[in-house]
């Protein structure tokens, strides 16, 4: 398959009565009330979302308090694309298992959505296995089936005729050969997502046993006829859903909450779409400076860059344009010899904060050669201490910046964790489309500050450059 322009593949989608569908979905949602559990991969999936916590860990306290929440939703990060395919499977297990007697013992019921990478990485089918085992195991009834809908309009990701596509410019590649599907740990070779699900499960859910929820019947409005659709799956078969604008979805969830008012139950593995509609997210103007920095905080700002997507480091060649910002290179080649490290982050720290206390912005950013670290678990492993080597200056600085920004899930994920201690964030909306902003829990090592979480593969080639530049302009 080749990329295709965006304007000749959407041009025969039909339109469709927006503000009908919108007000039907308002009724169906008031009386919907299941308690929706998100699992987030990476922090990077509150990127529509807004006033909605997120729990950094998983214990019983943390699940009871979001349980506890008068919203419908919350979002627990996993961070688990970082981590092995066996300690993803023993802390899903430990989730689900809390999730369900959580809501067993309030006799609620709920859902857990997967939310994963819209651009198909991370560790499926294993992570909804488990949830689902786990879950039935736990005396709730058997789960029809599984949805997948990794459409993210924001960051460009589209699926029609079923086919998944990744936006570069004007064009539309097919996922399966964008540099995504080479990541070293979580690579795939399929674009049309029946031929991925059976690809990834290794055939025992074959393409023909999906059930394909169509962009005609959706623009069509014909919900009986998507109901019908999912009311006839079992067996934990799959559900993939077309999308090319939040319309579409909107009809989905019409035709899922029937459904599952009719008994029906689902697992989700979406991205971040669907997590805004299904919870009754309003639309909110992207944040502006005023939001984001603390007023009397004349500090420079801290921008940390680990993740390499290709995106990433075209995004960063761009902010070495900034007049605002001062870059420093850190030698991620040292990971392995602990001692050259050390005195490495010391440099670091000691530079950083010599600048970011006279005003200047600072960019922290990891060499771009990769390693070649041999095996899919040894690449993960390296990537991991990478991360957290970078994390750590954040940990060790003594004065809080003006603004703190993360490029890159595991990144984003450890700075978050271990560099600011956050137990318990809100997520205050968005900077640029699809890129959050938490406000720090009272816990954190810097209590009640913006943090931008701005995911590697999201945004144009001057986006991270325009959002610094915004936060430095006074």
């Amino acid at each position: 398959m080749a990329k295709v322009l965006k304007s000749e593949l959407f041009a025969n989608i039909k339109e469709i009565d927006e503000e009908k569908v919108e007000a039907a979905l308002h009724v169906a949602l008031k009386d919907f009330n299941k308690k929706i559990v998100v699992l987030d991969d990476d922090p990077t999936g509150v990127q529509t979302v807004h006033d909605i916590s997120v729990y950094t860990d998983w214990t019983e306290e943390s699940i009871a308090a979001g349980f506890d929440e008068a919203n419908s939703m919350f979002f627990i990060l996993t961070n688990s694309r970082a981590f092995s395919a066996e300690y993803t499977k023993e802390q899903h297990t430990i989730m689900a298992q809390r999730i369900a007697a959580e809501a067993k013992k309030r006799n609620q019921g709920f859902m857990i959505i997967s939310r994963s990478d819209s651009t198909l990485r991370g560790h499926y089918p294993l992570e909804t296995e488990t949830l689902r085992r786990v879950v039935e195991a736990e005396g709730s009834q058997p789960i029809d089936g599984e949805v997948l809908m990794p459409f993210f309009k924001e960051g460009g990701r589209f699926t029609i005729g079923n086919v998944h596509y990744v936006q570069e410019e004007e064009y539309l590649t097919p996922a399966g050969e964008t540099e995504f599907a080479k990541d070293k740990t979580f690579s795939y070779t399929k674009s049309n997502m029946a031929e991925y699900i059976e690809e990834k499960t290794r055939g025992q859910y074959t393409k023909d046993s999906v059930t394909c929820i169509s962009l005609d019947d959706l623009r069509a409005f014909d919900v009986e006829k998507i109901t019908n659709q999912l009311l006839a799956v079992k067996d934990f078969n799959k559900v993939i859903v077309n999308a090319v604008d939040y319309v579409d979805v909107k009809v989905f969830a019409l035709a899922l909450i029937k459904a599952m008012n009719k008994g029906k139950s689902f697992m989700f593995r979406t991205a971040a779409a669907f997590t805004k509609v299904i919870g009754g997210v309003s639309d909110k103007p992207l944040l502006t400076r005023e939001e984001l920095v603390a007023s009397g905080n004349n500090n420079g700002g801290l921008i940390i860059i680990g993740s390499h997507v290709q995106k990433t480091t075209k995004q960063f060649e761009e902010l070495q344009k900034s007049l605002y910002v001062k870059c420093i290179e850190f030698n991620h080649m040292l990971v392995l010899e602990p001692e050259k490290l050390e005195d490495e982050l010391k440099r670091i720290v000691a530079e950083v904060e010599k600048d970011i206390k006279n005003g200047q912005t600072v960019a922290v950013y990891t060499g771009r050669k990769r390693f070649d670290a041999g095996s899919e678990e040894e690449s993960l492993r390296v990537s991991v201490k990478i991360s957290e080597a970078i994390t750590s200056i954040v940990n060790r600085l003594s004065i809080q910046p003006g603004f703190l920004i993360a490029k890159g899930g595991i990144t984003s994920s450890d700075v978050g964790t271990k560099g600011l201690s956050v137990k318990h964030a809100m997520v205050m909306g968005q900077v640029a489309p699809g890129i959050p902003v938490w406000k720090t829990g009272k816990e954190s090592k810097f209590p009640d500050m913006a943090y931008v979480i701005f995911p590697g593969n999201v945004g144009a080639v001057d986006t991270l450059r325009k959002v610094v530049d915004m936060l430095c302009t006074k």
